[in-house]
């Protein structure tokens, strides 16, 4: 009552004590402080990216030995291969993380006019080899091929984000035309040159690219929605003029490997991961791997890794290439640069697109496109170029403004010279207070 002198506590000041005491909401709280630490973008790739390799080594090695066995090679031979596809792409990563922004924007032409060279000498009679019904390999002598496919991936991410920031610097993206020429056009010749090898795989990854570009862009939705309804519209047709896609489309979802065994390979999938169980049946233990799942170690490891690690091993690789894909977003999102903008957009469009487009195949979600998982599947072709974009990433997130200073605050405690003279010895009485040390105006 109104006149009964009950004093009322004010609303919302019970749920927030209650707050305060639940372990869920202060869970969650320290996973958000967590997350919006400076460092976190720069640490989640640091830390993703080579845990996602070393364990596609160790997938490799465990999915290749009977392949390489069946094909009289020794049983490490493909791991031998990517761990040194791996070791030139940790050098490439390096590479990228050390250089300049501006050089990274120097070596874009380069890099798309010598990607478009690629793909034009892989149409080259003699030149261009054909590998699994696809011609888009080039042979280097002996047992080594590139895809140059792969790095045109890289090219277009480069050269793109290059492109729109100059357009955005001169003010000229307002206007539609400048927003798609001359960058829908060079994707259409890049598109054309690896659609006449028959690779739709890469076509669509190179498609997304475009999407997440213009997506970062600001593109207006009737605009988006377009250029998507004339992707979509290629793409039907290139899938209705060749009946070997037309019969992946009919193999999503499917149990059975059907009359002609049509979807051998996508049911051999998904018995590889039901077999798997919550925690696999052990490293090394695959069945399917013993002729039954073809590409093995290439476009189907996330299966092989489901049978062997179990659900905990498939849900850890996701959870990796989550955080990568959260980083990636993050650094795009707070950085002041527009090419560091776009460029981080495309490289993480690029590797989650590759990345829900493996898996999902593997799921029997998605048709399979024959684009292998990033940093994880064996191929050196696909893994050089997704390292030096990780590179890219690693150099955009340690240059954000807050995580730049946070970066310049951290000092070593131990090792630092002492301001004038050569090192006495070290004392160790820390009770004696000592008269402060002229520091120069660097050191802090």
């Amino acid at each position: 009552m109104a006149g009964s002198g009950t004093v009322r506590r004010a609303p919302g000041r019970r749920p927030s004590r209650v707050s305060r005491d639940n372990p869920v909401i202060r869970f969650q709280t320290r996973v958000r402080r967590a997350l919006d630490r400076p460092l976190t973008a720069y640490y989640l790739v640091l830390g993703a990216s080579p845990l996602i390799t070393v364990l596609g080594l160790v997938m490799v090695y465990s999915a290749s030995q009977i392949t390489a066995l069946q094909m009289s090679l020794p049983g490490s031979y493909f791991f031998r291969k990517q761990f040194l596809a791996a070791s030139i792409g940790a050098l490439l990563l390096l590479v990228a993380a050390r250089i300049p922004v501006k050089l990274h924007r120097a070596f874009a032409y380069p890099i798309l006019a010598g990607s478009v060279v690629l793909l034009v000498l892989v149409q080259v009679p003699g030149i261009g080899i054909t590998v699994n019904g696809n011609q888009n390999w080039i042979s280097l002598g002996g047992s080594f091929m590139i895809q140059p496919s792969e790095f045109g991936k890289l090219a277009l991410v480069l050269w793109g984000a290059d492109l729109i920031a100059r357009k955005q610097e001169r003010r000229l993206l307002t206007q539609w035309k400048h927003m798609l020429v001359p960058l829908v056009p060079m994707t259409l010749l890049l598109l054309g040159l690896i659609m006449l090898g028959g690779d739709m795989g890469t076509a669509i990854i190179l498609t997304a690219i475009l999407f997440g570009l213009l997506w970062t862009a600001g593109a207006p939705t009737r605009l988006f929605a377009g250029v998507l309804s004339v992707a979509v519209v290629l793409s039907a047709i290139a899938i209705r003029t060749s009946p070997h896609r037309l019969a992946r489309l009919e193999c999503i979802g499917a149990t059975d490997p059907g009359p002609r065994d049509q979807c051998w390979q996508a049911v051999h999938g998904i018995y590889a991961l039901a077999s798997g169980g919550i925690f696999g049946s052990g490293l090394g233990a695959s069945v399917e791997k013993w002729g039954q799942l073809p590409e093995a170690h290439t476009d189907f490891i996330f299966a092989v890794t489901g049978e062997e690690l179990g659900l905990v091993g498939t849900l850890s690789v996701l959870a990796l290439f989550a955080a990568l894909g959260y980083a990636g977003i993050r650094v795009a999102g707070r950085t002041e640069d527009p090419f560091v903008r776009y460029a981080a957009g495309g490289v993480t469009t690029w590797i989650t697109a590759q990345a829900v487009i493996n898996i999902g195949a593997v799921l029997g979600l998605l048709p399979i496109a024959g684009v292998p998982l990033p940093l994880f599947s064996y191929g050196g072709s696909a893994l050089l170029p997704t390292m030096f974009a990780i590179g890219l990433l690693i150099a955009f997130a340690r240059d954000e403004p807050a995580a730049r200073a946070a970066l310049a605050m951290r000092q070593p405690r131990f090792g630092r010279k002492r301001a004038g003279g050569p090192p006495g010895p070290r004392r160790w009485n820390t009770m004696r207070r000592r008269a402060p040390v002229v520091r120069s105006s660097g050191e802090r």
